[in-house]
């Protein structure tokens, strides 16, 4: 896992990771690229990121994935990423494409879910909680809680 400050520099972390595992013997590589839409008149988004939970988080997936034969990689941003360039990216590399194929879906899927990162919108060059499109963490408690249940 890679964390870095701004936006991500797609092509040269691919390469990297392709020179990393270029001796493994492995038949398939799936990549996944996030990137940063315009859309509501925003002009970047921002990150946040708590990596003592997000490091837990992808070691059950490197382990996960060990059993299987495969190794999955990552990389995000922090901070502001502006329009149109990627905040993170990840990859699965599996002797079987199948593997691959279906560990890149539930990799994506459970970091949407479950990595504890928070997003911003910026506009006018403030950072402006995106609240509408961020999902609660389990064990948030209070800090999630409905009015109903406060």
């Amino acid at each position: 896992m890679e964390l870095y400050h701004g936006s991500l520099d797609v092509s040269t972390i691919f390469t990297q990771w392709l020179e990393e595992e270029s001796d493994s013997n492995y038949g398939a590589y799936v990549p996944f690229v996030g990137t940063i839409r315009a859309e509501d008149g925003i002009e970047a988004l921002s990150f946040d990121i708590y990596e003592p939970i997000l490091n837990s988080w992808f070691e059950g997936w490197v382990k996960k994935a060990q059993a299987k034969g495969a190794k999955v990689k990552m990389a995000h941003a922090i901070g502001d990423v502006p329009v149109h360039t990627s905040s993170y990216i990840s990859a699965v590399f599996s002797p079987k494409r199948r593997v691959a194929l279906e560990l890149i879906d539930e990799f994506v899927e459970d970091f949407k879910a479950n990595a504890p990162i928070w997003k911003y919108d910026v506009k006018n060059g403030k950072r402006i909680y995106a609240e509408d499109r961020s999902t609660p963490m389990r064990g948030s408690g209070l800090l999630h809680q409905s009015q109903e249940e406060q």
